[in-house]
C-alpha cells in the first residue's frame, strides 16, 4: 500500500519532486521550449532549498538571474555552449554600481554549470565605457565546464565571501572581455580555458584583488590559451587591483603579441601595488612567451614550485575538495 501511495505521488509530482511534503533531493526542472518554466529565475526560485538542476533548453533568456540557493546547477541542452544563452545588458552606470549590473549573480555555495553562455550585452548597446559584468560569483565549490563567459570590462567577477575564501573551477571555459575582465579575489583556478581579448586600446587580462598576505586568494591558469583580436593596442596579463594580487600562469599558450613585460601597475606613477603583488609564470609558450623579458616583480616558477600551485593542492581546503 506504502509503495503504491509512492508511485501515485510520484506521478502526481513529476520528476521536480516539488509536491509540500515530497522528496526534493533530487530536483530537476525544465525550463525553455518544453519545460515548465518559460525563465530561469522562476525555474530557481522553484527548487528545494537545497538546490537541485535545470535543464535549459537551447534558446537566448534574456533576464538578470540571482541564484543564492545552494547546490544550483545549470545545464544547457543544446549541442554547444553558444546554444543556450543567458544575457542582460547592464552597466555599472546604469544599474547604479559595478556588482549590480552583473547579469547572473551566484552566492549560493556548490553551485554548478556545464555547456552554455552567460553574457554582458551593454558594451554592444551603450556607447558609454563602463564596467558590465557578466557573472559575479561568490560561491564556493563551484564548477564551470564548458561555459563562454562574454562581456568587455570586468567580464566574470570571482570573488570570495567575506568569512572565508572561495573556491571556483572553471574547466574549458571562454573567457573575453577588455580591461580587468577576470577580476576578484576568490581562490580560483582556470584549467584549459581560452583566454581572449577584444578590440580595446588597452587590454588587462586579470585584476586579481587579494588585500592581505596572509589572505588565501589566488587566480591560477593552467594549460590555458591566450589570443587576442587585431585591433587590441597593448596585451598585458594583468594589473594588481589590491597590494597582494596573486596570479600564476602555468604552461600557458600565448597566441597574441603580450606586453614583453607581461605585467604593470596599476595606475602608473600614482598606485603603488605591483610592489607587493605576487605575479608567476611557468613554462609558457607561443608568441608571447618572453620569460626574459618579463617585469622584475614577477617571477619564473621552477617545476617544484608549480607543483604547489597544481589543481588538487590549490583547492583542496579543509575538506579535500577535488572538483
Amino acid at each position: 500500500m506504502t509503495t503504491l501511495l509512492n508511485r501515485r505521488l510520484a506521478l502526481v509530482c513529476g520528476v521536480a519532486a516539488l509536491c509540500v511534503g515530497g522528496d526534493a533531493r533530487a530536483a530537476t526542472l525544465k525550463v525553455g521550449k518544453g519545460g515548465a518554466y518559460a525563465t530561469v529565475q522562476a525555474a530557481v526560485n522553484a527548487l528545494p532549498a537545497d538546490g537541485g538542476t535545470l535543464e535549459l533548453a537551447p534558446g537566448e533568456y534574456r533576464e538578470k538571474l540571482e541564484i543564492s540557493k545552494p547546490n544550483v546547477r545549470l545545464v544547457g541542452k543544446g549541442k554547444r555552449p553558444q546554444d543556450v544563452v543567458l544575457v542582460w545588458s547592464d552597466g555599472a552606470i546604469t544599474a547604479g554600481g559595478t556588482f549590480k549590473s552583473a547579469s547572473v549573480n551566484v552566492s549560493g555555495d556548490g553551485f554548478r554549470a556545464r555547456n552554455l553562455t552567460i553574457q554582458n550585452d551593454y558594451h554592444l548597446k551603450d556607447s558609454r565605457p563602463s564596467q558590465a559584468v557578466a557573472l559575479a560569483i561568490t560561491a564556493d565549490r563551484a564548477v564551470l565546464e564548458k561555459v563562454r563567459l562574454l562581456g568587455a570590462q570586468d567580464t566574470l567577477y570571482a570573488a570570495s565571501k567575506k568569512t572565508a575564501p572561495s573556491r571556483q573551477y572553471f574547466k574549458d571555459c571562454y573567457i573575453e572581455g577588455h580591461v580587468d575582465f577576470i577580476f576578484g579575489d576568490a581562490k580560483a583556478f582556470f584549467d584549459r580555458c581560452h583566454i581572449h581579448g577584444i578590440a580595446h586600446e588597452t587590454v588587462m587580462i586579470t585584476a586579481q584583488s587579494k588585500v592581505r598576505p596572509d589572505q588565501d586568494s589566488a587566480y591560477v591558469f593552467d594549460r590555458c590559451r591566450i589570443t587576442a583580436d587585431p585591433k587590441v593596442g597593448e596585451l598585458w596579463f594583468g594589473r594588481a587591483w589590491r597590494p597582494y594580487a596573486t596570479v600564476i600562469f602555468m604552461r600557458t599558450r600565448i597566441d597574441a603579441e603580450l606586453e614583453p613585460a607581461g605585467w604593470r601597475e596599476w595606475t602608473p606613477g600614482k598606485t603603488d601595488t605591483f610592489s607587493t603583488a605576487t605575479y608567476r609564470e611557468f613554462a609558457s609558450t607561443g608568441q608571447g612567451a618572453s620569460p626574459s623579458t618579463r617585469a622584475p616583480q614577477s617571477r619564473q616558477l621552477t617545476a617544484d614550485e608549480a607543483k604547489v600551485w597544481s589543481r588538487d593542492v590549490f583547492l583542496a581546503g579543509a575538506d579535500g575538495w577535488r572538483p
